[in-house]
């Protein structure tokens, strides 16, 4: 490309189409990934937009299509492993359909702080939200606040008149079960999350389900709060406990498990198997590597955003998104062995 094509000053759409050798509408086909543009002018519209350093004038696209091209995103608890890698799902999955993403955070889930936080949303002209809250007052909340655009929650929430995406948690606690007890475990506890989070109601229903359906006893349940420090004072309390397995509700507390039973001299998985949930990136290094129930926060992050858009475009509430989870299994699970 020759100095004389380049524009002086900030390059705009007619400038890469003249350069390319398109018409403007083939350009804007080539910008919203329209299947109608072959691969090879598709490849040189591109690397004209490279070259050019071209980037779409929002405000104007905005005008035109009444969209800011803005997803915004209410949340909370972002300290933890599940809401987080939730968040960088959506936002990867928003970037992807080219939007952008705001987001507004909640202390707590009161009428006046979620309000405070879709006021602030509605202050970004987002075209659509997606609720990253876990607790059961958010469902309640948003049905007392008016608001104007779509909202999505991606969570294990069920019920009410909005969208939703969600890992089936409660699939996903049974499998764990249902894994300790084909090792021949008939003892099998549980280390659950805290009851006012959707997830952890849902991984102890799966887990006392599993349970009951194999005739077995749901009676050891001990409540926990996601933390690693709980997990190591429930893994310090098993010398009192019959069970050969635990079902622990998420890695972090598993990892402070392993610790507490390997102190009370018990062997992972000889005396007791574990089984966590998340496989978060370091599960596969914990000493012995946990065996864990695996999500996929990208596909939750791409079912948000396609309920979000697909409501937008139809003005309809689209089903429910479910997502299946996977056990992966790793040493810290074995056979009964005692």
């Amino acid at each position: 490309m020759t100095d004389a094509l380049l524009p002086q000053r900030p390059p705009v759409m007619k400038d890469v189409a003249r350069i390319a050798g398109v018409s403007h509408q083939t350009v804007s086909r080539v910008l919203n990934g329209h299947p109608s543009v072959s691969a090879s002018v598709r490849e040189r519209v591109e690397t004209v937009i490279e070259e050019l350093g071209y980037r779409r004038n929002v405000a104007a696209r905005s005008l035109v299509t009444r969209r800011s091209r803005t997803v915004g995103v209410l949340a909370t608890e972002l300290v933890q492993y599940g809401p987080s890698r939730t968040l960088l799902g959506l936002e990867s999955a928003a970037r992807d359909a080219d939007y952008f993403v705001s987001i507004a955070t909640v202390r707590d889930v009161s009428i006046k702080s979620v309000r405070e936080a879709l006021n602030h949303l509605g202050d970004q002209s987002v075209d659509g939200i997606v609720v990253v809250v876990p607790h059961p007052g958010i469902l309640e909340a948003l049905s007392l606040i008016e608001h104007s655009f779509p909202v999505v929650t991606a969570t294990s929430a069920t019920g009410g008149p909005l969208g939703s995406a969600a890992v089936n948690q409660r699939l996903g606690a049974r499998m764990a079960v249902q894994h300790l007890i084909e090792l021949g475990h008939t003892r099998i506890g549980h280390v659950s999350g805290p009851m006012n989070w959707f997830d952890a109601v849902e991984r102890v229903e799966g887990w006392r389900e599993a349970l009951t359906e194999a005739g077995l006893q749901a009676d050891i349940l001990i409540q926990g709060d996601w933390t690693a420090e709980r997990g190591y004072e429930a893994g310090l309390s098993l010398g009192s406990s019959d069970a050969s397995a635990f079902f622990i509700a998420n890695d972090q507390m598993a990892l402070g498990f392993l610790r507490g039973v390997q102190e009370c001299g018990l062997r992972v998985p000889d005396d007791v198997s574990i089984v966590g949930y998340d496989d978060q990136p370091d599960a596969g290094f914990f000493y012995p590597p946990l065996t864990t129930v695996k999500q996929d926060f990208e596909e939750l992050g791409r079912r948000s955003i396609k309920a979000l858009l697909e409501q937008l475009d139809s003005g309809t509430i689209p089903p429910k998104q479910m997502i299946d989870p996977a056990i992966v299994v790793r040493a810290s699970s074995g056979p009964l062995r005692r």
